[in-house]
């Protein structure tokens, strides 16, 4: 399944050079800390996380790319019994089409300076004792850019998501279940904060019940909050600006994957990193 994901982010580089940039940005990163929490796991669970990013505007939008190889310590293991963490690959998708663009006329009114319509997907694979995650997502929905100094994106999408887990604990597998078609309100935002140097930046997710889980149980509502202050150490380093950026970043994730957190221990985390990153 891991050749599944890879295979999917090659195919997302690929659209994305298909495209003609008139703009591009691309980093890898790394960011890590001690209070990560899933699913059925009370334990405070350390990740290392590695990402690739890359976003660009092209004739017509823009492209986004973002594959996170996520690390756990062994109190997410990677079997039963095992003394070694699990692995997980998480890839996220996105090209939002630009009406303004696209039909040569304005879309801006008041704080509105365009309105796009974005089509994307994420996938990821994991290797965990008790789930072996095998997400698969299709996202469409309508995307508002705002008049901001910096970048603010708010979008409403329709999610078509199915899985297909596998318990090692009890040996037994779930073929590809597909959860109710359910609505998301996402935003984005790049905010820097005057000439210091230091950028605000992350996105927040709030998705509705997909109805019952492949087990039965109902779903509750989703929320997703990641952002991360950094502070631009390019022109310190003796390097172009933006090139090394690091800081600090915090994720806040409420019934994590639609798992009620009345019910489920670790289906709500909240967990503060550190972060660092190289724009190439």
């Amino acid at each position: 399944m891991k050749k599944t994901v890879l295979t999917m982010a090659l195919c997302a580089c690929a659209a994305t050079s298909v495209q003609a940039a008139e703009w591009s940005d691309t980093s890898i990163g790394y960011r890590t800390g001690g209070r990560f929490r899933e699913p059925f796991n009370a334990s405070e669970i350390h990740k290392d996380i590695i990402d690739i990013n890359h976003v660009s505007g092209y004739a017509y939008g823009t492209n986004f790319f973002n594959l996170d190889v996520l690390l756990s310590n062994k109190t997410d293991p990677s079997a039963p019994g095992a003394k070694s963490g699990a692995q997980e690959f998480y890839l996220v998708y996105r090209n939002t089409i630009s009406l303004g663009k696209v039909s040569g006329k304005e879309f801006a009114y008041g704080p509105v300076s365009d309105v796009g319509l974005t089509l994307g997907f994420d996938a990821n694979t994991k290797d965990d004792a008790g789930y072996n995650s095998k997400k698969r997502m299709l996202v469409v929905g309508p995307t508002l850019a705002f008049k901001v100094p910096g970048l603010l994106n708010v979008g409403i999408y329709g999610l078509w998501e199915s899985n297909a887990p596998n318990n090692e604990f009890t040996q037994t597998s779930v073929a590809r279940y597909r959860y109710d078609t359910h609505p998301m309100l996402g935003a984005v935002w790049a905010f820097p904060i005057g000439a210091s140097g230091w950028s605000w930046e992350g996105f927040a997710n709030w998705i509705a019940s997909k109805g019952k889980d492949e087990f039965g149980n109902q779903t509750a509502p989703e929320t997703n909050i990641d952002m991360q202050l950094l502070y631009d150490l390019g022109p310190l380093l003796g390097a172009k600006p933006k090139t090394f950026r690091a800081g600090v970043a915090y994720q806040y994730w409420h019934n994590k994957f639609g798992n009620d957190s009345k019910r489920v221990p670790g289906a709500s985390a909240s967990t503060p990193m550190v972060k660092a990153e190289y724009h190439f």
